[in-house]
């Protein structure tokens, strides 16, 4: 699941993985995002951190503290790169973190790393 609501991102994010064998469930509203995990129960949450309105923060916290979603690993993605911000984001439950302009091997890389085998 791809959680981001730049246009051009969240499709560049869903192209790559596509190409790359992977089914992918984009979301381009915060509002939307919990309900659309528990309703596709994704293998990964690609989660954008500056979304319009709250915090993909929050949103990996909630998503953590909900029964059904916690095992699902999320990885934040954010232009917002600044002291701290890594250890804020990864505190809240992230288990993975890059920072934009993402390259497309670290992408796939760390998606990768965060999904079974």
């Amino acid at each position: 699941m791809v959680v981001e609501d730049n246009d051009l991102n969240r499709k560049l994010f869903c192209d790559v993985l596509k190409a790359n064998g992977f089914d992918v469930e984009p979301v381009a509203d915060g509002e939307l995002v919990l309900d659309t995990a528990r309703s596709v129960t994704p293998d990964l949450i690609i989660m954008d951190i500056q979304l319009p309105g709250m915090s993909g923060v929050d949103l990996i916290a909630a998503a953590k503290q909900d029964q059904a979603l916690r095992s699902i690993p999320i990885l934040a993605v954010t232009a917002f790169a600044g002291k701290g911000d890594e250890e804020r984001i990864r505190s809240a439950g992230a288990a993975g973190y890059l920072s934009k302009p993402v390259s497309i091997m670290p992408f796939m890389n760390a998606v990768k790393e965060l999904l079974p085998a």
